[in-house]
Formats: C-alpha cells, sequence, structure tokens
C-alpha cells in the first residue's frame, strides 16, 4: 500500500483545492468575457476608454430624446385640456306640427367642460340656431331640458 506521510497529504489537499479554485476562476472569467463581448457588441476596439465614450454620447443622445419627449407630451397635454374631447347630441321635436325630430341639440365640451351647445330649431318656416357657452357646464343663459341632456350626454 502507499504510505502517505502528513506533509504528502497536505500537499495533495493543497493541490486540490488550488485546482479547484482554478477552475471556479475559468468558469468566472468565461462570464466576464461574455459579458465584454456584448458591452463591446463584437467590434475590434483597442482602447476600452473609446468604447466607453461611445456609450456616454449614446446615452447623452437618449436622454436628449427623452428630455424631448417629456417636453412634447406637456404640450399635447396642453393641447388636449382645451380640445374638445366630449361630444354629446340630442334630437327632439318642439313643435306639434312637425315630425321627424329635425331639431337637435349638440353640446361641445373639453375636458373640464367648457365649451358651448349648438341649438338647431326646425319649423315650416324655417330652421334658426342657437349657441350658448359653457362653463363648468353650466351657461350664463337658461339652458333648455334638452340642451342640458345634451350635456349630461357629453359628460357621461
Amino acid at each position: 500500500m502507499i504510505n502517505l506521510s502528513i506533509e504528502n497529504l497536505i500537499i495533495i489537499l493543497l493541490l486540490a483545492t488550488l485546482l479547484a479554485w482554478t477552475i471556479v476562476l475559468q468558469i468566472w472569467l468565461a462570464k466576464v468575457q461574455k459579458k465584454l463581448k456584448l458591452f463591446l457588441k463584437g467590434k475590434k476596439v483597442k482602447d476600452l476608454e473609446e468604447v466607453i465614450s461611445e456609450q456616454m454620447k449614446r446615452m447623452k443622445g437618449i436622454e436628449d430624446n427623452v428630455d424631448k419627449l417629456f417636453k412634447w407630451n406637456d404640450d399635447l397635454q396642453k393641447i388636449v385640456n382645451i380640445s374638445i374631447t366630449k361630444v354629446g347630441v340630442v334630437r327632439f321635436n318642439p313643435f306639434k306640427d312637425t315630425g321627424g325630430d329635425q331639431s337637435f341639440v349638440v353640446a361641445l365640451l373639453d375636458s373640464k367642460n367648457n365649451g358651448l351647445v349648438l341649438s338647431s330649431l326646425h319649423s315650416r318656416e324655417g330652421t334658426r340656431i342657437y349657441t350658448k357657452p359653457i362653463e363648468k357646464a353650466a351657461s350664463i343663459y337658461n339652458l333648455t331640458d334638452e340642451e342640458q341632456e345634451a350635456i349630461a350626454k357629453a359628460m357621461g
């Protein structure tokens, strides 16, 4: 049988530990190299500083684009706030001698319920069109039932 002394056993254990540590380091190095290849994207770059500089320029461009998008979004939000976003329509027959619900009211409101109601009254003599300003879903003028209904439809 093999007669191993304590010194030989310690040397063998140290060599086994070094071998295991070398394997761990090789695996770690392979992972780092894979990440580096992804970072360099296959380019033959002599200087890592050059790659980092390129990445910083790209990041600056992306930041500028994001800033432009935020400004554009703010501008669009301002436009949307004053644009007609709610519409309500009511057709009705105000006179007994006409038929077909040819009269109507259209409520045109923005996101803050400001806008106008447009009323068209059709009779045998002709058609008359009226408009009333609306602020916060109300008007300084008296609103007909149909106009109030059109505003309610627009809001809801």
